[in-house]
């Protein structure tokens, strides 16, 4: 019997004047767009770790500053459970680095727009974060406690 550990992620939600800041890269063999996002290393904390994924994803150093939510998303076609810890923060400005291999392009996107591109999102939680983010739902970052935040 195999025990079942699902895989810890990250996300920001980035706005600026009515637009989502969302990476293209490629998923089994597609372009997909997501929110700025990865695994929490070892040892990591998670706003640690969303710091760092927009950095290596966008160039932008982002501080987070309200949980948006945690989703579970199943990944059918690898039978993998995601728990994904989504962001929204600030942008303290953008470094001069190369970013991710992985990504294809930037995109600052209107909610329109994304809902327009909507079968290239990488899940279902790319729109239903952003969503959340516009609705204003939020939780305050000490809802992690101090030494694992």
């Amino acid at each position: 019997m195999s025990i079942w550990r699902p895989s810890a992620t990250v996300a920001a939600v980035i706005e600026r004047d009515g637009r989502f800041l969302l990476v293209e890269e490629p998923i089994d063999g597609r372009l997909v767009l997501n929110q700025p996002a990865g695994h929490l290393d070892p040892g990591e904390s998670l706003i640690a770790a969303c710091r760092r994924e927009v950095l290596e994803e966008t160039a932008h150093r982002f501080e987070p500053t309200a949980l948006i939510g945690i989703y579970r998303w199943r990944y059918e076609p690898k039978d993998v459970t995601f728990l994904r810890f989504c962001f929204r923060g600030l942008i303290e400005g953008v470094e001069r680095r190369p970013i991710d291999k992985q990504i294809v392009a930037m995109h600052w996107l209107t909610r329109g727009e994304l809902l327009a591109r909507r079968a290239d999102h990488r899940s279902l939680l790319v729109l239903r974060c952003v969503d959340d983010f516009l609705a204003g739902r939020e939780f305050p970052l000490e809802v992690f406690s101090s030494e694992y935040a």
